[in-house]
């Protein structure tokens, strides 16, 4: 971003963007009309909003320290949830989110919730598995009013028994 002044007696920052200028649509040539700002408060807010949930529910001292949190439960739900849940997820978080959980690469083995603790809990220094399992449930606990009903059952559908509680739902499901 570029900050230029205007030539007025008065100094008033104007931004200009370096996508401005050209857009470029996928199998098209390049069309030189300007590109329609993005709404990148909103997502910025919506991100600022999720860590905000996470740092209430979790108890986090800072924002930086809930926003860490996020991202590493993120990017480990990221590798257990596949197909189309998947896709629906990244489409219901914030853009940041999204870029978190669709940067994983799949698991080829389900994790159980335990599991799926532990594997958290490697991540986070000094965590022990009581202290994996607040930060989980901090971070997942507050996905589901993002999501919908919907698509949380489906989620909690497609993912081994014992995420529910994560979820901060009750396990309420007959036993696979």
């Amino acid at each position: 971003m570029t900050v230029t002044t205007a030539p007025s007696a008065t100094t008033t920052p104007r931004t200009t963007s370096p996508w401005a200028s050209r857009t470029t649509i996928p199998g098209t040539s390049t069309l030189s009309r300007p590109m329609a700002p993005r709404p990148r408060a909103a997502e910025d807010s919506r991100w600022t909003a999720l860590v905000e949930s996470v740092r209430d529910a979790g108890q986090y001292p800072t924002a930086s320290e809930a926003e860490r949190i996020t991202r590493i439960v993120l990017s480990a739900l990221g590798g257990q949830v596949i197909g189309e849940e998947r896709v629906a997820l990244a489409r219901a978080l914030p853009e940041e989110a999204a870029r978190v959980i669709a940067s994983q690469i799949p698991a080829t083995r389900r994790l159980t919730a335990a599991e799926f603790v532990d594997s958290v809990a490697t991540r986070i220094e000094g965590a022990t598995p009581a202290t994996a399992r607040w930060d989980v449930s901090s971070v997942l606990s507050v996905l589901p009013p993002l999501l919908g009903e919907a698509l949380t059952t489906r989620i909690l559908g497609a993912l081994p028994r014992g995420y529910a509680l994560l979820f901060g739902r009750a396990d309420l499901g007959a036993r696979r």
